[in-house]
């Protein structure tokens, strides 16, 4: 396949300051990788949390994007998995050591070497980019390319989060209705449980949303709901909620902190957390979380609800998410 030296690409020069549209040399893949011709590329509120600042040690100048969805177009040596033209999911996680005593032991997810897309390692705000072959996935054919672009973060991290929540729940709490929670609410739904959806309050649209997803209550997270839950997990990087989330939950039962940065937690009474309540949290993902979801998602099936942008409108898109004004996912679509 023909592929260009130059590209178009966001790229983000420091913390603080918004991604610029500019032309960069398309990447070269080595042994193991795989240049992949962005299609699609989600809009993550980490994404947000690497423009503000709020994660350390991201690599400058950086491209942004780690729910990719392309097609292969160059492979390096030793590349097996894929070949050129197949469809190839890129997700957060990009890379680990294989060495160390977390990936020896199946927690691949808290590598201390892992290497991350679009955070220590270029992402997907651009027309190319390459992946390590063992990190992508191939995609379920049955969902278009802004539409599978979701699932690769939002759902992945949701699926995680809803996995650690415990098998055994019936009553499921989601708070902050955004991404993740749209996908998993799906899920939690078609598996029978009871979903309880929490907005910002006032935010009668959202809520309304939730409801058409399957959630049996939707309401203001300043509020109980109307019976207590087994679970819930946090998706809104607000720590305030933990305690509010706590109060909610059932003796033994779990509280997930489902986001990569929260604010700081606030002090909070003994007997809330009282009972065997568990505060957990989540972070990263592995492949098999990938393989799982992506198994699971056309039998739902999934349905991802996308607002689509032009890659050079990327800042328009995060500052949508950041005010609360996207409902589902947001998604760069590469003209």
């Amino acid at each position: 396949m023909n592929v260009p030296e130059q590209m178009h690409a966001m790229v983000l020069g420091a913390p603080g300051k918004p991604p610029q549209f500019v032309t960069v040399a398309v990447p070269k893949p080595k042994a193991g990788q795989v240049l992949v011709r962005v299609h699609a590329c989600g809009v993550c509120r980490t994404d947000l949390h690497i423009v503000d600042g709020e994660l350390s040690d991201p690599k400058f100048p950086l491209i942004l994007g780690h729910e990719i969805v392309g097609t292969a177009v160059q492979v390096g040596d030793r590349v097996e998995q894929f070949r050129l033209g197949d469809r190839v999911g890129v997700p957060w996680l990009g890379w680990t050591c294989g060495q160390c005593r977390y990936c020896l032991q199946g927690q691949e997810n808290i590598c201390n070497r892992a290497l991350f897309t679009g955070y220590t390692i270029d992402g997907g705000y651009a027309e190319y980019t390459v992946a390590d072959q063992r990190y992508c996935f191939p995609l379920p054919s049955s969902y278009g390319d802004a539409d599978a672009a979701p699932l690769l973060c939002a759902g992945l991290i949701g699926y995680r989060s809803y996995r650690l929540a415990g098998e055994k729940i019936e009553r499921l709490g989601l708070y902050g209705f955004g991404a993740a929670a749209h996908i998993i609410a799906q899920v939690a739904a078609h598996q029978g449980k009871r979903v309880y959806a929490f907005t910002r309050p006032g935010d009668s649209d959202s809520q309304a949303f939730a409801r058409r997803l399957g959630a049996v209550w939707a309401g203001d997270s300043t509020v109980l709901p109307p019976e207590e839950l087994d679970a819930a997990i946090i998706f809104a990087p607000a720590g305030s909620l933990v305690p509010v989330a706590l109060r909610a939950t059932a003796k033994g039962g779990v509280v997930v902190a489902g986001g990569i940065h929260m604010s700081d937690i606030p002090s909070f009474p003994y007997h809330i957390l009282w009972g065997e309540r568990v505060v957990r949290s989540v972070a990263n993902l592995t492949r098999r979380d990938g393989e799982e979801l992506l198994a699971i998602a056309p039998q739902v099936p999934i349905r991802t609800e996308v607002q689509t942008f032009p890659l050079a409108q990327a800042n328009d898109a995060l500052e949508r998410l950041r005010r609360g004004r996207i409902q589902g996912a947001a998604v760069l679509v590469m003209r």
